[in-house]
């Protein structure tokens, strides 16, 4: 919810409250996002919605637009303990990929953290640079030393570069 809220509603419905707001746009309709299942259990998330969907892009100097082509955001990622290290990302990345484009996406971008060391920074649950590209996508934007934005077409031929300028 931290990326669809602006800073005060988010902070303001920490905890139950933001778990309310994600319960309403389920119930809405909306499909906020991709849930992974190892042996029949929940083993991971991805936050995957239209750009217009994250009011916080729009007002991040890091993270605005590139363009104003329309795209599709994977903005938040969470692996369960167990499963880390494992390629879930990578899979959920395809998998998210595969989601928007089937409900009209012709762009899908993400917001990782390029890491510097072998340590993710604490932004780690934007996905890593590594499991993107594994993913085939590519830098389009880099406004922060850590922070690219990456993307991918989602038709044929799907890793070739969105063309954004840097």
């Amino acid at each position: 919810m931290w990326m669809r809220l602006a800073r005060g509603e988010f902070s303001s419905g920490k905890g139950e409250g933001n778990r309310r707001a994600l319960r309403s746009i389920v119930r809405s309709g909306a499909e906020p996002g991709l849930l992974a299942y190892v042996d029949g259990e929940p083993a991971g998330w991805c936050a995957v919605a239209p750009r217009e969907s994250y009011t916080r892009l729009a007002r991040s100097r890091t993270l605005k637009p590139v363009d104003d082509r329309p795209a599709w955001s994977a903005a938040c990622f969470y692996i369960a303990p167990p499963h880390r290290r494992r390629g879930l990302t990578v899979r959920l990345l395809r998998e998210a990929v595969r989601f928007a484009a089937a409900r009209g996406a012709k762009i899908v971008e993400g917001y990782p953290v390029d890491p510097s060391g072998k340590t993710a920074d604490a932004h780690a649950w934007h996905g890593l640079a590594s499991a993107f590209r594994r993913a085939g996508f590519s830098e389009v934007a880099r406004r922060s030393p850590t922070r690219p934005i990456m993307r991918r077409f989602t038709g044929r031929g799907g890793a070739r570069r969105a063309g954004a300028s840097r």
